[in-house]
């Protein structure tokens, strides 16, 4: 099923690769269910590999995220919270500025 070593290779879009790999991987779904003469089996084994295709592609996602953008992965530091910041807050639509020396926090 590697599309690199198989003859569908010589197919130079990458997306038209794919597609073809899956349609074959369907195919293959039906005619198995088919010999074993159970369309409960199609339905089990065409959802058993929707997720184990969506779980390699969640895989290659998150590989090419932390390739391209590391810093999407950093621990962010410091005392911040979505609903307030050091220099404002926002209280019911309106946005009330801070002193400029506030400390910050919550629950003060």
């Amino acid at each position: 099923m590697n599309a690199d070593v198989n003859p569908l290779r010589h197919i130079q879009d990458n997306n038209v690769r794919h597609l073809v790999l899956q349609l074959l991987a369907c195919m293959w779904c039906v005619a198995f269910s088919v010999l074993v003469n159970s369309w409960w089996f199609f339905q089990i084994s065409l959802l058993a590999h929707i997720l184990l295709l969506a779980a390699i592609a969640v895989t290659v996602i998150t590989f090419e995220i932390a390739a391209r953008n590391p810093s999407a992965f950093k621990y962010r530091t410091g005392y911040h919270s979505p609903g307030r910041s050091r220099n404002f807050m926002w209280i019911n639509g309106d946005k009330i500025i801070l002193p400029e020396n506030d400390p910050g926090g919550e629950h003060e």
